[in-house]
């Protein structure tokens, strides 16, 4: 799509917007800052009703109100503060590509309701994985894309506030006819959109446009056009053609004469191969490869780190942000008396004494972000003839994940299992040398006591939790268990064992891969990879690299 095309549907979104704020809810951006965005934000302060700006660093208290504390005490009785949500009004998120998942779940819960809010997102995301949550985009009805839209293609304005209002009173006197919403919902369906909002969405803004050309109902360049604002960002596959044969239609055409009465022009029965095309048209180039590369790894962030906590009280101090005292962040006093000094003088006028002056818009809160290390923990099956070879991989993986424990903050750990128990050979380190030391000459042969090894990599799990570190497990093995946690024989009883480590690992939510090294994959690796929880990957001829990678790649999409 080109830039002047782009802005042309920008446009559109927004005269729909402020002709249904209510029943279209809002619209989703992804432009970076600079002077097409600043333009469409000129043209958002246009739209009719109140609009505040809010920050992705939103309390709940500001949202839905709370006690003022400063009030509180100055006056010595509870004084209690409104919130944003009392009060119907456009809600604009800049940097919504931030937005922490409690905000977005307050959000949607906040456009769920009758509360007659709208919500513009502003994101400047860089990547595809850097957008603003699903959980608010479902629920709004448009999403544009600027980022390709020069200053000189972005000229064109808004129509006159007087067709707005004109159209904004016309819009209770459309009709609706139910073939409309039945012909969305199946061509939503064809585009492989699930969500019921969707076509809810393109009726109300086919109502609008509607409105805006001051029709008594939609007709089928309505109809398409809704599609195509409401459908093209959602579609998560291309309708496939239909190759089946046209049933045949033997009833006699309508005589114009006597049937002409009884045609409705509101049905519109627009063809779908029509709407399919249409649409089909504004689907970002790339989407369906960036949505295949993207899923399962959405709304990730890091490169393999350990998670990132924000809290008050520990950690790498953060800037202080102005809020609410409320008993659990700590205030910021040089801060607060910084940004209260340059008042004073015009705040002392009138009043006796030295007393330094503060008002709640002068309190800053302190803030702090920690980030805890992860901790990678091979466990690998020893046993067997192959079993030097297996050692020989992971050694040169682990020494490969080493090199880069500095920059990524990772500790390693090595686990082996064989005989009749496992054995910890590397602790928690970040040492090259300690590893190459360790890792010299591990011994191999014997049983395959599966739920032993999968037992010490839980039991290590929960120490290296207790020291704040995040666990991760890489498990190397072929999956044929056949020595239990007492000691005996019996690849039924060993296997049973090892599945039910397996499911108290997954109920710890512990990340983790499971490589297949077997020459042939057996049915039952697979089943434990599931009950793990765990990515299941085949490499039965793997070298230190592909471990590495594979190990690599995986945990980073899948570490919290």
């Amino acid at each position: 799509m080109s830039g002047s095309a782009a802005w042309a549907r920008a446009l559109r979104a927004l005269s729909l917007l402020a002709i249904d704020p209510e029943g279209l809810c809002g619209l989703h951006l992804r432009a970076r800052a600079g002077p097409v965005r600043q333009r469409f934000e000129t043209l958002l302060s246009t739209l009719p009703g109140p609009a505040r700006r809010i920050h992705p660093d939103l309390s709940d208290t500001a949202l839905f109100g709370g006690a003022d504390v400063a009030a509180t005490l100055a006056q010595g009785r509870l004084v209690w503060q409104e919130g944003l949500a009392t009060q119907p009004a456009r809600l604009i998120l800049p940097m919504a590509e931030r937005t922490p998942p409690h905000l977005a779940a307050r959000l949607a819960q906040l456009l769920d309701r009758e509360a007659k809010h709208g919500l513009i997102l502003l994101d400047e995301g860089a990547e595809e994985t850097e957008r603003a949550p699903d959980a608010l985009i479902e629920r709004l009805a448009f999403g544009l894309d600027l980022n390709e839209t020069g200053w000189q293609q972005a000229q064109a304005t808004l129509p006159a506030p007087a067709d707005l209002d004109a159209a904004r009173a016309h819009l209770p006197e459309i009709r609706l006819h139910p073939d409309h919403i039945a012909t969305l919902t199946a061509l939503a369906a064809r585009f492989g959109i699930d969500s019921l909002r969707a076509p809810l969405l393109a009726l109300r803004a086919a109502r609008a446009l509607a409105a805006l050309n001051m029709r008594d109902a939609p007709n089928d360049d309505d109809l398409r056009e809704a599609a195509e604002l409401v459908f093209a960002h959602r579609a998560t596959q291309i309708p496939q053609e239909e190759d089946e044969a046209e049933p045949q239609d033997d009833t006699p055409p309508p005589d114009p004469e006597t049937d002409s009465a009884d045609i409705d022009e509101t049905r519109g029965d627009i063809p779908d191969d029509m709407l399919i095309d249409a649409v089909a048209a504004l689907i970002p180039p790339g989407l369906m490869e960036r949505l295949q590369n993207a899923r399962g790894v959405r709304g990730m962030r890091g490169a393999g780190a350990g998670a990132r906590r924000k809290g008050n009280r520990r950690g790498r101090p953060l800037p202080s942000r102005p809020g609410k005292p409320d008993g659990r962040a700590r205030i910021d006093i040089v801060a607060t008396l910084r940004n209260a000094a340059p008042w004073q003088p015009l705040r002392r006028q009138g009043e006796s004494g030295a007393r330094v002056i503060i008002h709640p818009s002068d309190i800053r809160l302190r803030r702090f972000e920690t980030r805890s290390d992860r901790l990678l923990i091979f466990a690998v099956d020893a046993s067997g003839s192959a079993a030097m070879a297996r050692l020989a991989e992971a050694k040169g993986a682990v020494e490969l994940l080493l090199a880069q424990a500095y920059a990524r903050r990772d500790h390693v750990a090595l686990i082996a299992f064989r005989g009749t128990g496992a054995e910890l050979l590397l602790p928690p380190t970040r040492s090259l040398v300690q590893a190459k030391r360790r890792l010299a000459g591990l011994p191999g042969g014997g049983g395959t006591p599966l739920a032993a090894g999968l037992l010490a990599g839980a039991t290590l799990a929960a120490q290296a939790r207790g020291r704040g570190l995040d666990p991760a497990l890489a498990l190397l093995t072929d999956g044929r268990a056949n020595v239990a946690l007492d000691g005996s024989g019996g690849r039924a009883a060993a296997m049973q064992e090892a599945y039910e480590v397996a499911a108290y690992l997954r109920a710890l939510g512990l990340p983790a891969i499971l490589i297949d090294t077997s020459a042939r994959s057996a049915p039952e690796t697979a089943q434990l990879a599931h009950g793990l929880g765990a990515q299941y990957l085949a490499l039965p001829r793997a070298d230190a690299n592909r471990i590495s990678t594979a190990v690599s790649t995986t945990l980073d999409a899948t570490a919290r």
